[in-house]
């Protein structure tokens, strides 16, 4: 672990997001926003085409929080819920 402050770790977060997460999960329609970050733990939301899909879990677990965890050490897990207002599957 490092001794960066949270306020640094979540620059790092918004600049993965942007430069990463974005451009992958907008090509199907998709976006994940930042909700929150402490202890370890980093919230995301999956809205559009990513709100309610079958393989958000897939994309989040197996995708974003190895790829978070990698740039990021002081990420332990990664928690995801759904955009309801903006939910293609409801």
């Amino acid at each position: 672990m490092t001794d960066r402050t949270e306020v640094e770790i979540i620059e790092q977060i918004h600049d993965l997001l942007k430069r990463l997460v974005a451009p992958a999960v907008a090509s199907h329609g998709g976006e994940v926003n930042f909700i929150s970050y402490a202890n370890g733990v980093l919230k995301l939301q999956m809205s559009g085409a990513c709100a309610g899909c079958a393989g958000a879990a897939a994309t989040l677990k197996q995708g974003i929080e190895i790829m978070m965890k990698e740039y990021i050490p002081e990420i332990t897990t990664i928690e995801g819920e759904d955009d309801v207002v903006i939910n293609p599957y409801m």
